[in-house]
């Protein structure tokens, strides 16, 4: 009873509105959360050396896109829950596409330094965090290990083509350890892939310290109209908030 004045009350001084709409009454409305709960395969034009199989939540575009960058760029932090969600039910797929069964352990893509300067937050380790809890929460046995590290500085890749931006995230990352035994399925997570290119430097240094390695990401760039994949055993709502 209590915490329901005091949502409401919170929500008559500061409104809530869907990040990816801007319909009031949600941080995110049925309909965009309905965005997010189609996993497909994420498919970069031209695969990368090295690129992991990789599952997608929803297509990085309409209103997916402001509510990812909410998230990210603005402080959004409520946005972790819908978010970590979505990337739950792309693990999920992943790990069906991998057999189905068993623990997984969610290795989250690194920012940079100026990045977590800037941002006073990993917002990727939140997301990995809140899709564990998630995958937990649907009987999935889960953990979170920060088995990669990053080095050195990047030039912006904003203009870069695909093979580019591999060039410049070279070398960029590095394993910091492996996982314990019974650690289960490695899932490589961000938030958002396109090139593939960051996912494909990852998953290399990844694979030095474990393997094999598949990635799950909240939203890909959408490349045509790829099957719908099926995210296994388990039940993963992107629930509106």
């Amino acid at each position: 009873m209590v915490s329901t004045a005091v949502r409401a009350l919170v929500d008559l001084v500061l409104p809530r509105v869907c990040a990816g709409c801007g319909q009031p009454g949600h941080v995110l409305c049925p309909r965009c959360a309905a965005l997010l709960s189609r996993p497909r395969p994420a498919t970069p034009r031209r695969h990368p050396a090295g690129f992991p199989p990789t599952v997608a939540a929803g297509a990085y575009a309409g209103p997916v896109r402001p509510a990812v960058n909410a998230f990210k760029e603005h402080a959004r932090t409520e946005l972790a829950g819908p978010l970590g969600a979505a990337l739950a039910l792309a693990v999920g797929a992943v790990r069906a596409g991998a057999g189905g069964a068993g623990p997984v352990l969610l290795v989250p893509v690194p920012s940079s330094r100026a990045a977590l300067r800037q941002r006073g937050r990993d917002h990727v380790a939140e997301l990995a965090a809140a899709a564990g809890r998630e995958l937990r929460r649907a009987g999935v046995p889960a953990g979170c290990a920060p088995l990669l590290g990053r080095r050195g500085r990047v030039r912006d890749s904003a203009g870069l083509g695909a093979a580019q931006r591999r060039a410049n995230l070279a070398g960029t990352f590095v394993g910091r350890g492996a996982p314990r035994a019974g650690a289960g399925l490695v899932v490589l997570v961000d938030d958002v892939v396109s090139s593939g290119a960051t996912l494909a430097e990852a998953a290399t240094a990844l694979g030095a310290v474990a393997a094999p390695v598949v990635a799950a990401v909240v939203a890909a760039t959408p490349r045509g109209r790829p099957d719908p994949v099926d995210p296994g055993p388990g039940t993963f709502t992107v629930r509106a908030g």
